[in-house]
């Protein structure tokens, strides 16, 4: 893969920030950058072809819908889905989990979820995947249980059969952590969650992103992402759903577009994808986010993942060569995602993130919405950097530079 082919392809690498300081953009598991030829899509939908969706006979509202309807045809190519009609756009993988979780809570049985049943999410997950559950388990009285974390950063899943249960109605969990770097079993979990017929609903914020995403494969029920992370715009996500599923259970909003017929006293619902679809949609958003699968597809996922591959690689050897730090979550770069957690000594990450910023590196402080790990390893937040196809040998040399320039900082 030619990397330095593909950064031209995005004019934000070669900002020049602080003065005179090369952007080095190491945040790309909070959100990736932007090439051209997504950002010249948006551009063209809204210089030639700016309409509402569906509703309109003329030349616009139909170049509009054959825009926004082929942006799913490409996603739905993208992850193997069986249908087209399996893909539901959102604003961005939290409300893709939450849809799930409201629908479970209004459900009729078996899928209901109520007093008497189980859910089960993990201790690595983004608040996303957490707050979702706790505040569906508040609503219908449910007991929320969850895997705990290995002093490694992986899922204990020693008490697998303990944990999910002949309760458990839905078992959610992320792929690849967004602080750990993780890449979890989910052979394992999908295994023992259809021997008791819980429902699997699998985040996949940052997997998408970077390797082959085969929906089938993953045998899972509902599996949620977003564009932002994957070169495309902020403001769409996608959820995808059994079709069986999505035809047995309730709509999460109401509104137009997802209506069959309305009268004053009921209403029946369109199919799905368009029951979940409530009001006017993300309409230029999906189509970035169609351009932005056409660009990374134009690659191919193998291509990335195995660029990706080789980055974390050399990065996990080289910070840890810097003294003093400490990667949380797997120390090797086999089976972890392309984002890396770590501490450095007593410095505050806020502190660390602060020199490294006015050094034009760009990294992520904090606890990155994953709260209950940090809690689990005594540790306020991390500093996180994160990798992607655009990444060099040379930004994580520039990485572990800056990071010897904040241990002198700070004596």
């Amino acid at each position: 893969m030619d990397t330095e082919a593909i950064r031209k392809d995005f004019p934000v690498l070669d900002r020049l920030v602080h003065d005179d300081r090369k952007l080095v953009y190491l945040d790309n598991a909070a959100t990736s950058q932007t090439p051209r030829q997504v950002l010249d899509a948006i551009t063209e939908y809204y210089e030639r072809h700016n309409a509402n969706v569906h509703r309109g006979v003329h030349v616009l509202a139909e170049e509009a819908t054959a825009l926004y309807e082929g942006a799913r045809d490409k996603i739905a190519s993208f992850i193997n889905a069986p249908s087209r009609d399996e893909v539901i756009f959102t604003k961005n993988a939290s409300e893709s989990l939450n849809l799930v979780a409201n629908m479970l809570g209004w459900a009729d049985e078996p899928y209901r979820v109520d007093s008497d049943t189980e859910i089960v999410i993990t201790e690595m997950e983004h608040h996303s995947n957490i707050v979702p559950w706790q505040l569906l388990a508040q609503r219908t009285g449910a007991k929320l249980k969850w895997f705990g974390l290995t002093d490694e950063g992986r899922l204990d899943l020693s008490n697998i059969d303990e944990v999910i249960t002949e309760k458990t109605k839905i078992v959610s969990f992320v792929l690849i952590s967004n602080i750990l770097g993780t890449h979890n079993p989910v052979e394992e979990i999908v295994r023992r969650a259809q021997e008791v017929g819980a429902l699997v609903m699998i985040d996949a914020s940052q997997a998408a992103p970077h390797m082959p995403l085969d929906v089938q494969a993953l045998q899972a029920d509902f599996v949620a992402f977003t564009g932002h992370k994957m070169l495309g715009p902020t403001g769409i996500g996608v959820l995808w759903g059994r079709q069986e599923l999505l035809e047995d259970l309730p709509p999460f909003l109401g509104g137009g577009e997802m209506i069959e017929t309305v009268s004053m006293n009921s209403s029946t619902y369109a199919p799905a994808p368009h029951k979940f679809e409530a009001g006017t949609p993300p309409i230029s958003e999906a189509v970035g986010l169609g351009a932005a699968v056409d660009y990374l597809s134009a690659i191919g996922m193998d291509k990335v993942l195995a660029h990706e591959k080789a980055i974390t690689s050399y990065a996990v050897e080289r910070l840890l060569q810097v003294p003093d730090l400490r990667i949380i979550g797997p120390a090797t770069a086999e089976e972890r995602g392309a984002a890396i957690s770590f501490t450095l000594g007593d410095i505050h990450p806020h502190d660390v993130g602060q020199v490294l910023d006015e050094q034009g590196i760009a990294v992520r402080v904090g606890h990155h919405c994953a709260r209950p790990v940090c809690l689990r390893y005594g540790i306020p937040a991390t500093t996180r950097a994160s990798f992607y196809l655009y990444s060099t040998p040379a930004e994580v040399d520039a990485l572990v530079d800056g990071l010897e320039h904040v241990r002198d900082f700070f004596g």
